[in-house]
């Protein structure tokens, strides 16, 4: 099947009140596993391409990875540039296939971050591309993106009015306590402030930093309204335990294979989790 926008997988969750998987991909392998699971399961997904891989020079590669394998597939895939950091690298990723991507203007002040959203929405549509953009700080590290949490982080329920009022995204992350990487004990999520978000906007909205996050907190973030969830540590991790678990013979497609296993059924349980099954 042919990639297509965020636009329609977000229309398919919202119909069913579930949540869409955004699953970073940093490898062949990885990209493989995702994709033979979203078969098996018959899940629309989200694949995404962050940072880290983007600054190891995958951009392009893993698009036309992700592309073909899409290709095989009968289920609705999405090729997403995540937190993208410029208009110039918003560019890039159009130019190399990608159907959706997020602008990251959330370290901008607010008129700073409509102004530069609203700049990748017109390049976007041309393109005929969907485009995330994030209000308040996804807090923690990952792909060196990073937040001080010093500073103010929750997004501010007017900042949300004001910002969809000048602009109109596919998709909206917000920051409610959520945060990159794995978490140190139970998350400190703000579902009061996720339910005043929902109150004031139609924009479908996404929750970052999944990985982590307990299944009943999942749970109650799709019953607010989170229509996209992104995993990625997880996913890298399983990959990475996977491959470690079989090294013993230092076979490299046995531990590749026992690598994508794992990837398989971490992106499973997420699948299961997000859907509601």
């Amino acid at each position: 099947m042919a990639l297509v926008t965020m636009r329609e997988v977000l229309a398919w969750a919202q119909e069913r009140k579930v949540a869409i998987p955004a699953f970073n991909v940093d490898t062949l392998e990885i990209g493989q596993a995702l994709l033979e699971t979203v078969e098996a399961e018959q899940c629309p997904a989200i694949i995404a391409v962050g940072q880290a891989a983007i600054r190891d020079g995958k951009l392009a590669a893993l698009g036309k990875i992700v592309s073909h394998l899409a290709a095989d597939v009968s289920v609705p895939v999405v090729l997403h540039l995540d937190h993208g950091q410029s208009v110039e690298q918003v560019v890039q990723a159009l130019c190399a296939g990608f159907t959706s991507v997020m602008i990251d203007g959330s370290r901008l002040s607010l008129e700073d971050n409509i102004a530069v959203t609203r700049q990748v929405l017109q390049i976007a549509q041309a393109a005929g591309a969907s485009v995330e953009a994030e209000l308040g700080a996804i807090l923690g590290a990952e792909d060196n993106i990073a937040h001080d949490d010093s500073k103010p982080f929750l997004v501010r329920v007017q900042d949300v009015v004001d910002f969809t009022g000048a602009v109109q995204v596919d998709a909206l992350a917000v920051g409610i306590g959520n945060a990159h990487g794995l978490y140190k004990g139970r998350p400190n999520l703000d579902f009061q402030r996720l339910q005043e978000v929902k109150d004031v906007t139609n924009v479908p909205l996404v929750l970052h930093g999944g990985s982590g996050i307990p299944g009943d907190m999942i749970q109650t973030a799709i019953e607010i309204g989170i229509r996209k969830i992104n995993v990625a540590t997880e996913i890298r991790m399983a990959y990475v335990q996977g491959m470690l678990s079989a090294s013993a013979n230092g076979d490299y497609y046995e531990m590749v294979t026992a690598g994508k296993d794992a990837v398989r059924q971490m992106a499973k349980s997420k699948i299961d989790l997000f859907l509601r099954r």
